[in-house]
């Protein structure tokens, strides 16, 4: 092991740095990247100190270890910055409660409405076309209307 540090020194750092890394996007778990990031700045601070290759194992698991708490803190923020906009990625959703005019009638419980660009499908009691109705409930790309 110790000839294997001593020929590519702290290269070998920066290539398992990079090779985990690589592993990370084959199998994504948000848990070789900071494998791998330990590893590249153990091979930048051998560089600038040159340690002995058992400091350099002993730093590999002190910021290896020390990620996992950096991981689960930048992992908290996310997950409050994602609950600032509660209806991203359920767009129906943001929908129900707001007032539209029919672009198709309702018949036979279901018609249309245009939302902006886009033409939702809607289900509800029969309606004439223009008449103004409120989403009362989404499901997938439906609406559920009622009268306004």
């Amino acid at each position: 092991m110790t000839e294997m540090f001593s020929i590519l020194g702290s290269w070998n750092w920066l290539i398992f740095g990079v090779v985990l890394m690589a592993l990370e996007l084959l199998a994504p778990g948000v848990f070789l990247i900071w494998l791998g990031f330990a590893a590249l700045l153990v091979g930048l601070l051998s560089f600038a100190i040159h340690p002995s290759w058992q400091l350099q194992i002993l730093m590999f698991a002190v910021f290896a270890v020390a990620a996992v708490p950096l991981w689960r803190r930048l992992a908290r923020s996310n997950k409050a910055a994602s609950q600032s906009n509660p209806f991203l990625n359920k767009r129906a959703d943001a929908l129900v409660g707001r007032v539209f005019t029919l672009e198709k009638p309702i018949i036979d419980g279901s018609g249309t409405v245009r939302i902006d660009d886009t033409i939702w499908r809607v289900a509800g009691p029969d309606a004439p076309a223009g008449t103004r109705v409120r989403i009362v409930q989404a499901d997938g790309a439906s609406l559920t209307v009622a009268a306004a």
